[in-house]
């Protein structure tokens, strides 16, 4: 379907170019991973950047659908363009991720700074994607040339030359772009050894892409990502190139882009740090400026971006523990991801990484807070962590698959919000070639039931058919407090009331946090049961508990009752009842 061209740059052409660059970066996320040599040779590439639109894109959907669940017509650019940078923030994935969404950040900082004005032109944007490009260089411990942030420079300053509307702005950034990615192999040396453009630069080029055919309605040609060298060449500091260079360059090796991988490396004596770890950050911007100084003594790769009190830290580290404790002393890190690079792995050691063998079976769960991600995590169980308004994407829970490294995977995506999402990462992890069983689980309490009696040993078919009898089988509450008056099943609430919500339906309407979870649980084992799971969220009193385990013990003779902290996980109470 032809893609209707954008005049100005308002809501609607960051919707347009988000969604763009989504499909442009899908389309080319296995191109982009096998070209990943650097910093880390470890094929992340591509899937991290995705992953990361994937968030903005999603962001900016939801900013277009509260407006229209509330008549209030099309967002304003500024409105667009913080969702944009917002949820590429939270969502930012590895070194080149991390950078992205500053880029984006960057961006939304102009486009934005009128809250007023609903659309910018051709001199709007040329300033947002020069104030990208230097931000993200600034965000960048030590900067690299012959990187993402090189294509991003040359992106801007090719914009700066660029005269008349956003199309031809736009066209100007992707060519200079482009140029200087053809380049990158003669900055980089690891490049130019595995004969590839940067990965993340050519990550870059695809989002420049897209961001062309917002406003022309055109698709620019297929960007290159085997780099012939002896045409790709930096000439003091400008990139020359030749025509080989400008057209659709394939000569890759029948073992792909790199024949080996190993050859990339730097090699055993200038081995790097062996772990990745990432975190979003609540912290000051004086708490942020001491981590940054602390994490850079600590490893390589620093990348901190952010700002208005949150931030995503990313790091290569080799004591991963530090650099989590750096966080906490700076502010409350959380969703945090500690990914080992491996014994053998060609960035510690500069030798073949052999490859992992990969497990029969394994189950992968959306969980709603830390203490219950800890709990699955020590049943076995691979997580994604969804916190409060920030569900997860199905990019997302597809890497989480794979992170599970098995031929058959069972998952519980905990939430029924979550149902296409969740079926729509199984239909990719299929495509894949990875048996993926869908047990739609609406709860985590569900969830636990379903865990409980999960058993590898058992043929697939017959684990998912015990798990799933045991997930329908488990009635599920939730207590929350109510944000605004509303009409529900129970009556009118009023902001503020506590409302017990029963297998998704208000229930019950209280204004005391026990009470009206008594009353819940009362409701739920009027018909029966053997077993209450009480997970209590981190504003929940540790009395309440006690309370509803006094009260199971007095009442319902034969009803075992086990409580779990589940951390901050948006709901007061779950409550299940097996």
């Amino acid at each position: 379907m032809a893609q209707v061209p954008q005049t100005f740059f308002d809501a609607l052409a960051v919707r347009t170019w988000c969604g763009l660059a989504l499909r442009a970066l899908g389309r080319a996320r296995e191109e982009i991973d096998a070209i990943n040599v650097y910093p880390v040779a470890d094929g992340d590439t591509g899937t991290n950047l995705y992953l990361t639109a994937e968030s903005a894109a999603a962001a900016v959907e939801a900013v277009f659908e509260a407006h229209d669940a509330h008549d209030q017509g099309k967002p304003a650019l500024a409105d667009a363009a913080r969702a944009m940078a917002h949820g590429a923030l939270i969502g930012a994935r590895g070194n080149s991720g991390t950078i992205l969404a500053q880029l984006l950040r960057g961006m939304a900082q102009v486009l934005a700074a009128d809250s007023e004005t609903p659309h910018t032109d051709g001199e709007g944007l040329r300033l947002a994607l020069r104030h990208a490009a230097d931000s993200a260089r600034q965000a960048v411990a030590h900067p690299v040339e012959g990187t993402v942030l090189t294509v991003a420079s040359a992106a801007a300053d090719a914009a700066g030359r660029a005269e008349g509307d956003c199309g031809t702005v736009a066209r100007a950034a992707y060519d200079g772009a482009r140029a200087a990615l053809a380049a990158t192999p003669g900055q980089l040396a690891v490049l130019e050894r595995a004969g590839v453009v940067d990965a993340g630069g050519r990550g870059l080029v695809a989002v420049l892409a897209a961001l062309v055919e917002t406003f022309t309605g055109e698709a620019p040609r297929a960007v290159p990502v085997a780099a012939d060298v002896q045409h790709a060449r930096v000439a003091g500091g400008t990139a020359v190139t030749s025509p080989e260079t400008s057209a659709d360059v394939s000569r890759i090796t029948p073992e792909g882009p790199v024949a080996s991988l190993e050859e990339c490396a730097d090699g055993p004596d200038t081995g790097g740090p062996a772990f990745e770890v990432i975190y979003l950050l609540e912290a000051d911007d004086t708490a942020v400026a001491r981590l940054r100084e602390r994490l850079d003594g600590l490893g390589d790769s620093l990348v901190v971006v952010g700002g208005d009190g949150l931030w995503n830290v990313h790091v290569h580290v080799d004591d991963a523990g530090a650099a989590v404790e750096a966080g906490v002393e700076a502010g409350r890190p959380y969703r945090i991801r500690i990914t080992h690079f491996g014994v053998g792995d060609v960035h510690t050691t500069g030798a073949e990484r052999p490859p992992r063998e990969r497990a029969q079976r394994a189950v992968v769960a959306v969980v709603p807070g830390e203490g219950l991600a800890g709990l699955y995590t020590e049943a076995g169980a691979t997580t994604v962590l969804a916190r409060p308004g920030e569900p997860p994407a199905s990019g997302e829970l597809v890497e989480a698959v794979r992170r599970a490294h098995a031929r058959e995977v069972v998952l519980l995506p905990n939430d029924a919000d979550l149902r296409h999402t969740a079926a729509a990462a199984a239909e990719q992890a299929r495509a894949e070639g990875i048996r993926v069983a869908l047990i739609p689980t609406r709860s985590a309490v569900q969830g636990i039931a379903a865990l409980a009696v999960h058993e590898p040993e058992r043929r697939f078919d017959e684990d998912v058919v015990q798990m799933t009898s045991a997930a329908g089988a488990t009635r599920h509450a939730e207590v929350v407090v109510a944000e605004r008056q509303s009409w529900t099943m129970a009556g009118i609430c009023q902001a503020g009331d506590v409302l017990g919500l029963i297998d998704g339906d208000v229930a019950v309407i209280g204004s005391d946090l026990a009470a009206t979870a008594e009353s819940v649980l009362d409701r739920m084992l009027s018909a029966g049961g053997e077993l209450v799971t009480l997970v209590l969220g981190d504003e929940a009193p540790e009395a309440v508990a006690d309370h509803l385990e006094t009260r199971v013990r007095e009442s319902y003779l034969a009803v075992d009752t086990v409580v779990y902290r589940g951390g901050r996980q948006g709901a007061l109470l779950l409550i299940g009842v097996e």
